[in-house]
């Protein structure tokens, strides 16, 4: 269905306000900007911030919410023959020579000065928490659909695949911090990934095709 006048004008709206508001936490830290702020900023009223954004939190991580459900949705368009790991392998190595932020192997000053704002954060970083809640809980049902998995299979599997992603990053990110150059560590990084992925076919490959 082709995006009318009025949702994209608030679509438009909603990435402003979120782009002021992160401009803003990101100068002054989060815990020293007030809505009022963000709202005074971006020339709106405070209840029309509040009718795009319940939250300050929100405001910060609308810039990842396209992120969410991304796992389940590779795993539910993959082509056929292809398992849910190999598409999820596959998946991740096109983010790591892209450089996705998401695979922690993005060093523009921009995107990490983010990630530092949302970890050292200690609300933003729970709400991150819950968002890896809700995209294991939608993985492991796209498993369970595609992949003939039982209940358990699947959310046992969505656990570890989201866990492993996510160290993965956390690896990639913590050696960007120290001043290694992303070029440098980009085989390193596929070869940590195979690695990853290895084990978990390794003890899922019989139970997920």
């Amino acid at each position: 269905m082709t995006e009318g006048l009025r949702e994209r004008k608030k679509r438009r709206t909603r990435q402003t306000l979120s782009e002021t508001a992160i401009a803003l936490f990101l100068e002054h830290g989060f815990d020293r900007v007030s809505v009022a702020d963000v709202a005074a900023a971006a020339e709106v009223s405070k209840p029309t911030l509040f009718r795009y954004f319940p939250s300050k939190e929100d405001l910060a991580l609308h810039r990842i919410a396209d992120h969410q459900g991304e796992a389940a949705r590779v795993v539910r368009e993959r082509p056929p023959g292809h398992s849910p790991l190999a598409a999820l392998r596959t998946h991740f190595h096109t983010g790591l020579d892209a450089r996705e932020p998401v695979t922690g192997l993005c060093d523009i000053p921009q995107v990490m000065a983010y990630r530092d704002l949302l970890y050292g954060t200690p609300s933003l970083a729970a709400r991150l928490t819950a968002y890896a809640a809700v995209d294991e809980r939608a993985l492991a049902e796209a498993i369970q659909q595609t992949a003939g998995a039982d209940d358990l299979t699947a959310r046992l599997a969505a656990a570890q695949i989201v866990s492993v992603q996510h160290l993965l990053a956390r690896d990639n990110w913590r050696r960007l911090s120290t001043g290694q150059d992303p070029a440098e560590m980009l085989r390193e990084a596929h070869r940590e990934a195979d690695t990853a992925f290895d084990l978990l076919e390794s003890g899922l490959s019989r139970r997920l095709g």
